[in-house]
Formats: C-alpha cells, structure tokens, sequence
C-alpha cells in the first residue's frame, strides 16, 4: 500500500518537504491528547465490546473501546480492526449521537496508525462520514475528524474518496476562520491532498486561492509555509491556476516572506515567486511547456 504522509513534492529539480514531522504532529497532537484520563481504564476486553458495538451504538460502549485502542500495541490494533472493529464504527459515524461519532472519528483514527488498517477504513465509507463531520460537528467533532482525515488520507486512494466527498469546502472554509482553531490542522490536510489531480480544480472552485494568499499576508509563520507549499503545488504545472493566484495579489506578501520567514519558507516562498513571473505563454522555466490548466 502506497503511504504519502510527507507531502513533499519537486518542483524545477528541487526537492520541498512541506512541513517537517514534529510540525504536522503538534499541529495533531492535541487531539490525542485532551481525551486522556477522560476513559476508564482499558481492559482486555476488546473482543466483548466489539460485540455490544455491533448491536448498540452507546456512547459509553464507543468509549470504552476508544480507551482500550488508547493503551493497544500496533499488533492488537490490527487484531482489533480484523476482528469486526471498523464496521460499527463506520455506523456510529453514521448514526450515533454527536459524542457517539467524535468517539468513533478518534477511535478510527487511532486504528489507521496502523497502515495495514488504512485503505479497509477507507473502503468501509468512513470518509465521507468523517468530511460531514468535519463540516457541520462542533469544535471537537471538526479536529477528532482532521485528524482522522489526515492519518487516512497519507493512503493514495484514500485522498480520493476525501476529494470526490467534498472535503475542499469545509477546509477552505476553517483555513478562512482564523478563529476557529482549525487554521493548522486544515492546510495540513489540504497540502497532503494536493498531490492528487482531482484536489486542484476543487480547491479552486470553493474559493481557496483569496484564502490561502490571505494566509501568506496575515498567518502564523507555519501558516504562511504551508499555504505557500499548497500554491506552489497547484501553480507548478497550470498557467491559468499561475495568473488566478498572482492577479490575487500574492506576490507582495511572498516577497515579505522571503525576507521575514524561516529558510525553509524563504527557499518556498521564491520558487513560487519565480514561478508567477514566468511569461503567461504557456512555456516553464526549464524548457517544457506548462499545462494550460
């Protein structure tokens, strides 16, 4: 199974890693984090509780099998997931009351740290269940299922099914609330998409482009690298997506960056200049011919 959980990505032979690890995880951590001491303390017991998941969709049985997954080994994990986990899960998402589907959001999550487990979450239905939570759930149904989301989607196929569920609206849409809490964990999200076609025209058509230049302007500096990293992949091969984000105005707030921010925004932030400055005929810096789309 193919794994993409760096989202880096080469532009004129010069390879960008977006964000580095410890940088994505402490965008994420919080939301493994606040739920602990919140459970009982888990038992051997998963097997029991798989059972009376399948056939009840209580609150306190979803948490308890949340705690039990807190404290599992990898291999128990998978063991878990194999033994009917994923299923009623699925269906809590579904179905269940508001805390019933944030249990279930954390606990998919914690069962696709296992990669094995990733693409079968992905083929139970979950993402699209996980995007509706993302947009209309309240803060913490919105970062359990970030999270998850962005744990599943480091499998290839998996960043399909997130496109083609609609997941552009409701991440363009917390990237332009800057006090939503959900900046970080949104771009995050977006950037490892973004090595999928599909996710380009998308994040276009749901305003992205005015948002994402607005956090080059007035973001955080993580913010502004990975906004950066974002357009830098939908401009490298599209002269109309190239002319749509420099008639937006993002060249200033880039020529600011490389002058203020970190290096490895800096090295970021000129290729994107460079890139925009291209002539608009089509034709790249390296000789080839650009994609007009």
């Amino acid at each position: 199974m193919e794994s993409d959980n760096s989202a880096g990505f080469t532009y004129l032979g010069r390879n960008f890693s977006n964000l580095s690890v410890n940088d994505h995880s402490s965008a994420f951590s919080d939301c493994n984090s606040d739920r602990s001491g919140e459970f009982p303390s888990a038992s051997s017991e998963s097997r029991r509780l798989l059972l009376s998941c399948a056939s009840d969709n209580s609150d306190d049985l979803i948490r308890h099998l949340v705690a039990h997954l807190s404290s599992s080994s990898s291999s128990n994990k998978d063991l878990i997931a194999s033994s009917g986990a994923i299923k009623p899960l699925v269906r809590a998402l579904k179905m269940g009351t508001p805390t019933a589907k944030e249990n279930a959001a954390c606990a998919l999550l914690r069962l696709s740290q296992v990669e094995d487990n990733k693409v079968a979450i992905g083929r139970s239905g979950a993402i699209p269940l996980l995007v509706s939570l993302l947009e209309t759930g309240g803060f913490r149904a919105k970062k359990d299922a970030s999270t998850a989301l962005y744990s599943l989607c480091s499998a290839k196929e998996n960043k399909l099914r997130a496109v083609q569920a609609g997941i552009m609206k409701p991440l363009v849409e917390l990237m332009a609330d800057f006090g939503s809490n959900m900046v970080d964990k949104s771009a995050f999200v977006m950037s490892l998409l973004m090595s999928v076609p599909e996710s380009k025209p998308a994040l276009v058509e749901e305003g992205g482009v005015p948002v994402l230049v607005e956090i080059v302007e007035v973001g955080t500096q993580r913010q502004k690298e990975i906004a950066v990293s974002i357009l830098l992949q939908l401009c490298e091969e599209s002269v109309v997506y190239r002319t749509m984000v420099a008639r937006e105005g993002a060249i200033p707030p880039l020529v600011a960056l490389t002058q203020a921010g970190t290096s490895r925004a800096k090295q970021k932030a000129e290729a994107l200049i460079e890139l925009l400055r291209q002539p608009r005929s089509g034709v790249s810096s390296n000789g080839g011919r650009s994609s007009q789309l």
